[in-house]
């Protein structure tokens, strides 16, 4: 009689393994939000943009702290005063703009100034536009921007006899 339950029993077994696999998968793909199609990405620096961080860093040796890829609404704010649409849309205008270096006092991490690593794309008369528009409403803020150029190599003393421009500026 037994042996006569042996195939069934066999029969129940694969079934079972079967189920189980089948719930594991459904599960595993439960995890796997498709809503969600991102990956890391390269780094926030272009391998140009590191090599002038690490200038930055040694020509102001420490008198403040850059942070890298700042949104320009981050660093500025709408005025108060205006009415509610025509705040949204000076918001709107900086929104979705990043500064490329942002120079902050190393302690309070107040804003310095401003340094924008300027390659080929900039030579563009629409990107050009894009630079004039933000010099413009840092400057009306008060924030001092210096462009340096893209190349190959950088002088720590020349870019710091640039940025001393900032400390000149800033005690007017």
């Amino acid at each position: 009689m037994f042996n006569s339950l042996l195939p069934l029993v066999g029969i129940i077994v694969v079934f079972v393994i079967i189920a189980a696999v089948f719930k594991v998968l459904l599960t595993k793909r439960k995890q796997e939000p498709q809503d969600y199609p991102y990956e890391k990405g390269p780094g926030l620096f272009s391998p140009a943009e590191r090599s002038f961080l690490g200038v930055l860093e040694q020509a102001v040796n420490g008198q403040c702290r850059f942070l890298g890829k700042v949104r320009l609404a981050d660093v500025l704010k709408v005025k108060t005063g205006m009415s509610g649409s025509a705040r949204q849309s000076a918001l709107n205008r900086i929104q979705s703009k990043h500064l490329d270096f942002v120079a902050c006092d190393p302690a309070a991490l107040m804003v310095q100034f401003v340094v924008e690593l300027d390659d080929e794309t900039h030579r563009q008369s629409e990107r050009q536009a894009r630079d004039e528009f933000d010099d413009k409403v840092l400057q009306a803020a008060g924030i001092p921007v210096f462009h340096f150029i893209a190349k190959r190599g950088y002088s720590v003393q020349d870019v710091r006899g640039v940025l001393s421009e900032a400390e000149t500026m800033s005690k007017k």
